[in-house]
């Protein structure tokens, strides 16, 4: 059969309709169990064909960095580049570094740790600060010695009998009429103004740092930077006794207000102060200190008496001021709160108050009966150099390095008014015994007085020949007496001192003579 006779019958195709499980596998026979054949169920990530080179990622990797680094902004200031540097702990300069480079140098840093690492260590170090001063603003009390109980008790004792005479003296002269409280202010401001010098005295071989009337108004203490102390007659102005016992330069010499003022009195009337520290108790009747307090470590630049005689205050450089008991021959309070050295320390008259003036240039009013800052005086710009109490017990009055003088009012808990006094440092001010008037002495070498309420300026008491250290009042008062460094010391005074002196010697004179007939009769 030849192929043309082949006839090809084309395939029909199968179509099958439903699900093929019924259908039969061509190879559903088991397989055969291979003992040799390891399986494992452990899965192995099998690395991408595809992924990139370590390579390549570090190079995207610092293509984005540097990216970031040049969208940081940076200050064109070399001074804040510096500080935020500073901020971040690196150092602010290195060898051979110019503005510029310290600016790459920031932007580097700020692309590792972040662009706002110098803001949180801003934040972090602000809060630091505010904590550390709220730490140092706090107030806190601990537990004194019985003898700081027995002190408080016996000085609230005291005091309050003292303000209730006080405040039924300032309702009777608030009752007064007009007329005859200006007629007194008119009569005291006219003596004022006819204050001129009636002594001149040389004291010492150094400039004279203090002075400080008798409570008699019979003596005037000098302190001096030699650190001899002497002791004058008013009004002749004789030496009447040299005080020996620092070596030092002396702040302040001070008498006890409940002193008696004889020549024989063996008992302490007098308190000193050096630059070494030491403090001095001295009596009347012997040139050899009676008495040392021991227990400064720094300089006393001022002490000062409690009305009762019983107390002394000594403001010390080691950013405090202490209360020292003479009775009990102890100290009594150690107090804190000043940043800087405690320069002035003052009693209120009713002998509850004390006010400390520093050289941080603010002071503090505390209640001795209970131990707190009642007040605190913030206006000087710079440090406070004296203070003085009013005797109407209400008004404190401050000097400051910054030339003036500034009186405060503790019941409005306020500054009252600003004397722009001097025109150089203010050493020291006082109040007259009825406070009338006040008295600042200044370095630029005068003494003035200002009229009270009004704040006026009554008087300048010019004479002194170099800066004026010290001024005082006299109780009586009829003198003002002012000390410098021109190693002398000048009263004021508006009546003249030469009648008063031969009226005195007249008299002793004749009292010598009656005594002379006595005897011989």
């Amino acid at each position: 059969m030849g192929d043309d006779d082949l006839q090809y019958v084309k395939k029909k195709k199968l179509i099958h309709f439903g699900t093929l499980e019924d259908i039969p596998l061509k190879n559903d026979s088991p397989a055969p169990d291979n003992e040799n054949i390891q399986k494992s169920s452990e899965y192995i990530a099998m690395e991408k064909t595809d992924q990139l080179g370590q390579d390549k990622v570090a190079m995207l990797e610092e293509f984005e960095r540097k990216k970031r680094v040049k969208a940081i902004n940076i200050s064109t200031s070399d001074v804040e580049v510096k500080g935020d540097l500073r901020q971040l702990g690196e150092p602010i300069c290195l060898f051979g570094e110019g503005p510029a480079d310290r600016r790459a140098r920031l932007r580097e840093l700020l692309g590792k740790l972040g662009e706002e690492a110098v803001t949180r260590r801003r934040i972090i170090e602000s809060m630091s600060q505010e904590d550390k001063a709220k730490s140092e603003e706090s107030t806190w009390y601990h537990e004194g010695p019985e003898s700081l109980r027995t002190a408080r008790e016996w000085i609230a004792g005291y005091s309050v009998p003292r303000a209730k005479e006080r405040l039924k003296r300032l309702k009777e002269e608030q009752e007064l009429p007009d007329k005859t409280k200006m007629a007194v202010k008119q009569e005291v401001q006219k003596k004022v103004k006819a204050l001129d010098v009636q002594a001149s005295q040389i004291v010492d071989t150094r400039p004279v740092s203090w002075c400080q009337f008798s409570p008699d108004s019979s003596l005037l203490a000098t302190a001096s930077w030699s650190g001899v102390c002497k002791l004058w007659s008013v009004p002749d102005c004789k030496e009447v006794r040299s005080l020996r016992g620092h070596s030092t330069q002396v702040g302040a010499i001070v008498f006890n207000p409940k002193a008696e003022i004889r020549m024989d009195n063996g008992d302490p009337c007098m308190a000193s102060c050096g630059s070494d520290g030491s403090v001095k108790l001295w009596s009347l009747d012997s040139d050899e200190p009676l008495a040392d307090i021991e227990g400064h470590d720094a300089r006393v630049s001022r002490c000062a008496y409690h009305p009762s005689g019983r107390f002394l205050a000594t403001a010390v450089w080691d950013n405090s001021w202490r209360l020292w008991d003479l009775e009990q021959l102890t100290e009594v309070l150690h107090q804190e709160g000043h940043s800087k050295e405690v320069y002035c320390v003052g009693f209120q008259q009713d002998g509850a108050l004390a006010c400390s003036g520093g050289l941080d240039s603010f002071g503090r009013v505390w209640d001795l009966r209970t131990g707190q800052c009642i007040m605190f005086l913030e206006g000087h710009l710079k440090g406070i150099t004296g203070v003085d109490w009013s005797p109407d017990g209400y008004r404190i009055v401050t000097s400051s390095q910054d030339n003036s003088v500034k009186i405060w009012d503790l019941r409005k808990r306020n500054i009252e008014y600003t004397i722009p006094a001097h025109t150089n440092l203010v050493s020291n001010v006082r109040f007259e015994g009825s406070g009338e008037y006040l008295v600042s002495s200044s370095y630029d070498g005068t003494a003035k007085i200002w009229a009270a309420k009004t704040w006026l300026p009554l008087a300048t008491l010019s004479g002194h020949d170099n800066k004026v250290s010290g001024c005082d009042v006299s109780n009586d008062g009829r003198m003002v007496a002012t000390c410098s460094f021109d190693r002398t010391f000048k009263l004021w005074s508006n009546t003249d001192l030469t009648t008063t002196i031969a009226k005195t010697d007249l008299a002793s004179e004749s009292s010598l003579t009656s005594t002379t007939t006595s005897v011989g009769a």
